[in-house]
């Protein structure tokens, strides 16, 4: 039995690494193993020295003196479309501004003619229409002062009017002088000539009375009663003008030719 096995005494100092099977594996040096592998072993070349540099500095820039602003110079504290927007709007409030200060002084200029030609104690508002010369016996009748007693809205529209009531009596008037010269052509047209010279001191200050004066008071004082008699009477006074138009004879505004025999 002992000579078919035979163990290793206990006392031989056997290394398993020592087989042949582990160290033709180990002894070739064909490729690299862990323990022959040295990953600090630069075997390219030795690095290139060190050089020291230093980064470029970048250019200072020329500095220029800072402007100083007059004290009437609005600086600019935000962007440019801001401060464009600051001036339009500067620009508006100014301009309504402006506006304003028109308004008063004209209120200002009203309120003192107002008052100087208010009633007070121990004074009377002088009468000034119609304009008479001063030998006159009768004086004026009415006050009247468009650019004072009415708004500055209305004038224009009272300024009409009146031109208007002035053609119509300027009209009459006119009527009145054809009547008398057709009445020395021919002496047979008298009632022509009555009716005319009726007409005309009827009309002219009976309109003047009935119509333009509360037209007046209507836009001085806003009073609807004045507005209501003033369409009343005007359309009453168109409708005859309508008839004077038309000529209906023996009224005093047609006149026929005179006939020679």
């Amino acid at each position: 039995m002992s000579k078919y096995t035979s163990f290793p005494e206990p006392t031989d100092d056997h290394n398993p690494f020592q087989d042949p099977a582990v160290t033709q594996h180990s002894s070739n040096t064909g490729y690299a193993t862990l323990d022959l592998y040295n990953p600090f072993d630069n075997t390219t070349g030795s690095p290139p020295p060190y050089e020291a540099s230093c980064p470029p500095v970048p250019p200072i820039p020329a500095q220029t003196p800072p402007s100083r602003t007059t004290p009437t110079e609005p600086r600019n504290y935000g962007s440019y479309n801001s401060q464009t927007a600051v001036n339009v709007t500067s620009a508006e409030l100014l301009k309504k501004q402006e506006e304003l200060e028109k308004k008063a002084q004209e209120l200002e200029r009203r309120e003192r003619e107002l008052e100087s030609h208010s009633l007070g104690p121990g004074a009377s508002r002088q009468n000034n229409w119609p304009p008479l010369p001063s030998f006159c016996p009768v004086g004026p009748c009415f006050y009247q002062d468009i650019n004072v007693e009415i708004s500055q809205r209305f004038q224009r529209t009272v300024y009409i009017l009146y031109y208007f009531w002035m053609f119509c009596t300027c009209t009459l008037m006119f009527n009145l002088i054809s009547s008398l010269a057709m009445f020395c052509v021919d002496p047979s047209g008298g009632v022509g000539l009555g009716l005319a010279i009726l007409w005309a001191l009827l009309f002219t200050p009976c309109s003047f009375v009935c119509w333009y004066r509360p037209v007046y008071k209507a836009f001085r004082s806003d009073s609807s009663f004045n507005f209501f008699a003033f369409f009343f009477i005007f359309f009453a006074q168109v409708v005859v003008f309508v008839i004077m138009t038309i000529g209906i004879p023996g009224w005093g505004f047609r006149y026929e030719p005179v006939r020679e025999d």
